[in-house]
């Protein structure tokens, strides 16, 4: 069988971004743990025991226990990567310029907005948290309290103001 050969996308170099909290690096560490402690044994148990049923070409149950296995693995490599890697964002401190873990209230067609600016792995648009990579983000970072500023968005261009700083 001819494996297909494909161009790499926009997103295939990507480095992961490395901003995270306090709350988001105790969780990785928590679930690194959790994983090598509990599930990592588990899972090569597992393995062993699906392993002396013979066959490995015909042993589906094999097959897929070697899967999580490796799923497992993964994940601690990319845990253990991120948690090693990590650039803590402390909020607080100086607010004469937006920085991450600001608090930026900002004015934004007419309405009142209020985003939280964090790094990509702790987003939640719906709950006013935005990443520093965001179209929205990029444009809040280093801008001072009472700076006008244009968003372009897809089809339109959006002016905003920052009122407030945290």
């Amino acid at each position: 069988m001819r494996v297909p050969i494909r161009k790499p996308g926009k997103y295939t170099n990507r480095k992961p971004d490395r901003h995270i909290t306090i709350r988001k690096s105790k969780e990785f560490k928590e679930e690194l743990e959790k994983l090598q402690n509990k599930n990592l044994p588990q899972a090569i148990s597992e393995v062993k025991r699906l392993a002396e049923m013979g066959d490995f070409s015909e042993n589906a149950a094999y097959q897929m226990a070697k899967g999580r296995l490796r799923g497992i693995n993964q994940r601690i490599l990319d845990l253990e990567e991120a948690v090693k890697h990590a650039i803590v964002i402390t909020s607080g401190g100086h607010t004469d310029r937006v920085r991450l873990g600001h608090r930026v209230t900002i004015e934004m067609a007419g309405q009142k907005k209020n985003y939280l600016l964090l790094g990509s792995t702790e987003t939640n648009p719906e709950k006013g948290i935005i990443s520093h990579t965001s179209p929205i983000g990029s444009a809040l970072i280093g801008k001072k309290v009472g700076d006008a500023f244009t968003i372009k968005l897809a089809k339109k261009e959006i002016e905003c103001k920052i009122l407030k700083i945290e």
